[in-house]
């Protein structure tokens, strides 16, 4: 069997590397099915209270366009942004994508001279993530003035802030992701229609980059796999996708989530016979990512049929989901209810209870010696490096020793085929050691990397990393494929000296996203719905299992040298999940 621990922080796949190009996906990801509401701010001139570091994070970058640019403020709660339109404009709506430091407290103004503001919306109560707000009003000047932050420590953080004039906003929330009764809901009421159909395309991939990309695997309700044209003869135009519903729908809205081989043109097509195609969406200005089309038609079948792509490449989905009524419905397999946190259940636990000397409970924990990856300089041995103290914690040793060709020796564990979960709060209490080349890490991979399918595209939640050559600052990080390795989409924040104490790093996961915690403070959210529209499929809704690990060297540490003491030490109070 494969060793169920992977690298963290590895290169992307070279499927992912011919097809990447990441910066040319982070843009403006907003699709409506109302084309006559247009962004009115991109571009314009904006100020702000302050930025985070000096030329860095600016106004600007807030307004630029690219959702991989952002603003972020000084580390206080009085900050404020705002917007030059440069003319008198009436605005219906604004949107704000906010970075993982988001504001509670907030309001909107505007004003026709850039000093005396009137207020146009206020909450006291934001969540962050992606907020599209109804707006009313004429302005030249549009101001979000923010007053209460959601991470104490931090200041506020965005990545566009949008000005919409025009028309009347059609909503872009997908429909709710719970999954189906197997009762089939009222007349009228809209499903997803196209999980598991029949599906067919211009061309689809299948060699050793993408093996296979088949038009099936966007319909399969799994967004860790994908349909792609050919590399042979597919990266052309026009290259379609399409999907047989069984019998005749009523279509109300398409979701897809693209790769970043995307359409700049393409439209949504309806059929009744798999040969007639009516047209019921057309763009030419697609941005990738994902794109929610409110769009209405009547067929059996549903096409994507693409025009023009965003590069060399081809066209490539991981999810083409179709909604309404009729049709012939399959329900995807059932999702575990979301917990209510505080979760209160406990599901699993190792207190680290044995008496001193004493081995690790392999009725809970798989042992995995061998090397590591990144680099790593250290051998995992065979549970030789843990031990119980009899004080009721686990004792991870990293020694300077040769085994197995390596020159140290570390320790690392899996619950991997003994327990897994999905949803729920996980937390563990750690203290971790100080010193160059020190890499103490605990962790989840997805289950499936177990029963053979490939890193990232399992899933990976790192809830701590630290680095032994600075324990002031500790790293939460998800890892998928189109954003992993030191691309991964994540959160550093500094604390006292992590090495001179224990402390809790926990996560509490749902189908909304996941919150990470230091001591019970929040550090970093990971939005499902914002991390779909700038960094890419969400694969974490599925089961996981736990790693504790502590590496020795590594191509993102470094080395040891001189400095590094050993033996060193990564104790572990507790481990326990809850639901």
């Amino acid at each position: 069997m494969t060793s169920p621990i992977l690298a963290r922080n590895r290169p992307l796949a070279l499927a992912l590397a011919l097809l990447g190009l990441l910066a040319t996906y982070f843009v403006v990801t907003m699709t409506r099915a109302d084309a006559a509401e247009v962004v009115v701010s991109q571009g314009k001139p904006a100020t702000a209270s302050s930025s985070e570091v000096a030329g860095a994070y600016l106004a600007a970058e807030a307004n630029d366009g690219n959702n991989g640019t952002r603003w972020a403020s000084a580390w206080s709660a009085a900050q404020w942004w705002q917007v030059d339109l440069g003319t008198a404009t009436a605005v219906s709506r604004i949107a704000v994508n906010w970075e993982s430091a988001y504001a509670k407290a907030f309001s909107i103004q505007f004003s026709s001279d850039g000093s005396t503001f009137t207020q146009a919306y206020a909450t006291t109560t934001g969540t962050g993530g992606q907020q599209s707000i109804p707006v009313s009003g004429t302005a030249r000047f549009v101001r979000i003035n923010l007053t209460a932050r959601a991470l104490d420590t931090y200041g506020y953080s965005f990545w566009e802030f949008q000005v919409y004039a025009g028309g009347t906003t059609t909503p872009t929330t997908p429909p709710p992701t719970t999954a189906p009764t197997t009762t089939p809901p009222a007349s009228g009421t809209a499903r997803l229609l196209s999980y598991n159909k029949p599906a067919a395309a211009s061309t689809w991939q299948n060699d050793v980059n993408c093996n296979p990309c088949s038009p099936d695997k966007a319909f399969d309700n799994d967004p860790a796999s994908r349909w792609a044209t050919s590399s042979t003869n597919g990266w052309v135009d026009p290259g379609w996708i399409s999907v047989d519903l069984g019998t005749t729908a009523q279509i109300s809205q398409v979701i897809l989530q693209w790769d970043p081989a995307y359409a700049k043109a393409y439209q949504i097509q309806v059929s009744g016979d798999n040969a007639n195609w009516t047209t019921i969406y057309s763009t030419t200005t697609g941005d990738g990512l994902k794109d929610v089309i409110n769009a209405t038609g009547t067929g059996r079948y549903v096409r994507m049929y693409g025009t023009a792509r965003s590069s060399a490449y081809g066209y490539s989905l991981w999810e083409f989901s179709v909604y309404g009524t009729g049709g012939a419905p399959q329900n995807p397999p059932a999702k575990p209810a979301d917990p209510s946190f505080p979760a209160s259940r406990l599901v699993f636990s190792d207190e680290f209870n044995g008496a001193s000397g004493s081995r690790v409970d392999t009725s809970k924990w798989t042992l995995d010696p061998g090397t590591g990856q990144n680099g790593e300089q250290q051998y995992y041995t065979n549970g030789d490096n843990a031990a119980m103290d009899g004080q009721g914690h686990l004792v991870m040793t990293a020694r300077k020793e040769t085994v197995g060709g390596r020159d140290y020796t570390s320790h690392r564990m899996n619950t991997g085929g003994k327990f897994t979960f999905q949803y729920g709060r996980v937390e563990a209490r750690v203290k971790v050691p100080k010193g160059q080349g020190f890499w103490p890490a605990f962790w989840m991979m997805g289950a499936d990397f177990l029963t053979g399918r490939p890193w990232p595209y399992n899933g990976e939640i790192d809830i701590m990393e630290v680095l032994g050559k600075d324990t002031t600052t500790a790293y939460s990080t998800l890892h998928a494929p189109m954003y992993n390795g030191g691309g991964g989409y994540g959160q550093s924040y500094k604390a006292a000296d992590l090495s001179t104490d224990f402390h809790t790093w926990a996560a509490e996961w749902d189908s909304k996203g996941i919150k990470f915690f230091l001591d019970n403070n929040q550090v970093f959210y990971a939005s499902k719905e914002t991390v779909e529209n700038t960094r890419g499929a969400w694969v974490f809704d599925h089961p996981f299992y736990l790693i504790l690990n502590l590496a020795v060297g590594g191509d993102w540490p470094g080395n040891v040298d001189a400095t590094t003491p050993f033996p060193s030490q990564m104790l572990v109070d507790y481990v326990r999940v809850y639901q």
